[in-house]
């Protein structure tokens, strides 16, 4: 089969990597990549809307398209590619809502008594302030924009004012533009984070080996929240019985209600989770495959996820089909700018040092320049280390990460660290 991944991040060359592995597939595709991916896919640049991507999938004759990022599925490129006869691995732009828009999701919650912290949703700042003075909270809120912000739309604030002066931000001044005119307000969770992914098919799901994310910017977890400085999986604080407790209090339930609806769940669930004294909250839903969590998560696999993702689109999931997660360790460092997630500089001249045996090397923000690798985003490289034991994999992924570390990039030094502690 000819099949696209759509992205050009660290989690598509991930996906692309693991896809590669499978004999079913005759050719890969990237729309449009990123220079670090040649040797996996054919990159072809395009347009990211979904029009241009479309027609691009058609041209190419490609059968199977596996969505990366959240954009193009909000904006409906699974609906689109039905309408032309392709599988995609990815939910419709109605089922995406579960990302696109907080206020859908967190309604969702409530309506089918998924856990998750109490909420008011808020699209004026004089009703905001008021409910926010009548209701004071010595612990701290989280206000989130509904709309999609490209991972930056989720503040968590220290104590009320702060609360007031980010709705103040985004319902007045606009900071995140449309993404911002509605917010919600919710308490804050105290816990430690999980990061649930699944593949669904409308009705059953298979769950892939949990994940722990590092929102922040700086070593032990200081400094401003971003995309992800880094994984590692398996995450072994969210056991088999609390995986299993979120499949029936949350996976069970949403996929339940989406069906009811008229718009079964097919593609990856990712289910970010705090776990509470009273038990595992949502903190968000995700429609697409976590990045950085991807690139950890997908080593650990012992089978062919192209099978899996195939059988989400035709909606025969077989859960039993598949073996579980292997004994596999992985750890990943990512390298990003210096002044990520703020003002930061592109175009820094990058070099590929050679991963060895229990290294991966994914490129992330990355371009080329006159001949030159340089670099293009934020978060730029993901570096992977493999292992038996968590020990082993942090020094391979450290290995590989100082080897490529240049002049203009940084890094966290406490990736996965509690876990050989």
């Amino acid at each position: 089969m000819r099949v696209a991944v759509i992205g050009s991040g660290g989690r598509e060359h991930a996906l692309l990597w693991k896809l590669k592995q499978s004999p079913r597939i005759a050719e890969l595709f990237a729309l449009p990549g990123n220079p670090g991916m040649r040797g996996l896919a054919r990159l072809c640049p395009v347009k990211p809307d979904v029009a241009s991507l479309v027609a691009e999938v058609l041209r190419l004759d490609i059968d199977f398209v596996v969505v990366g990022p959240e954009v193009p599925l909000a904006d409906g490129i699974a609906d689109a590619l039905a309408g032309c006869g392709v599988s995609c691995f990815g939910p419709n732009a109605a089922a995406a809502q579960l990302e696109s828009s907080k206020v859908f999701a967190k309604q969702l919650m409530r309506k089918c008594g998924v856990p998750t912290a109490d909420f008011v949703i808020f699209d004026d700042i004089h009703e905001c302030e008021r409910f926010i003075l009548e209701n004071p909270r010595a612990q701290g809120r989280v206000v989130k924009a509904d709309g999609l912000a490209a991972g930056k739309g989720a503040f968590v604030c220290a104590d009320d004012a702060e609360a007031l002066a980010v709705a103040r931000r985004l319902l007045c001044e606009h900071m995140l533009g449309n993404a911002g005119q509605r917010i919600v307000v919710e308490e804050k969770l105290t816990g430690r984070e999980a990061s649930l992914h699944f593949l669904c098919d409308g009705e059953r799901y298979l769950a892939l080996p949990p994940a722990q994310d590092y929102k922040r910017a700086l070593d032990g977890d200081h400094g401003a929240n971003t995309g992800g400085m880094g994984t590692f999986c398996p995450a072994r604080h969210a056991t088999r019985e609390l995986v299993r407790e979120c499949e029936r209090r949350i996976v069970e339930p949403v996929q339940r209600e989406l069906r009811a609806a008229g718009t079964p769940y097919r593609g990856l669930l990712y289910v970010g989770v705090m776990l509470t004294q009273d038990g595992p909250q949502v903190i968000e839903f995700n429609c697409r495959f976590g990045d950085p969590e991807t690139q950890v998560m997908l080593p650990c696999l012992g089978y062919d996820i192209f099978a899996a993702m195939e059988a989400c689109a035709n909606g025969t999931l077989d859960p039993g089909h598949y073996a579980p997660d292997t004994s596999q360790h992985a750890v990943c460092v990512v390298l990003c700018a210096d002044g990520y997630p703020d003002s930061y500089q592109k175009q820094i001249p990058l070099i590929a040092p050679t991963a060895s045996s229990g290294q991966l090397l994914f490129a992330a923000g990355t371009a080329e320049q006159d001949g030159q690798w340089v670099s293009n985003g934020g978060r730029v490289l993901n570096a992977v280390g493999l292992g038996d034991s968590f020990a082993d994999a942090r020094a391979n992924a450290y290995d590989l990460a100082r080897r490529a570390l240049v002049p203009g990039l940084r890094m966290r030094e406490d990736i996965a660290l509690s876990e050989v502690a």
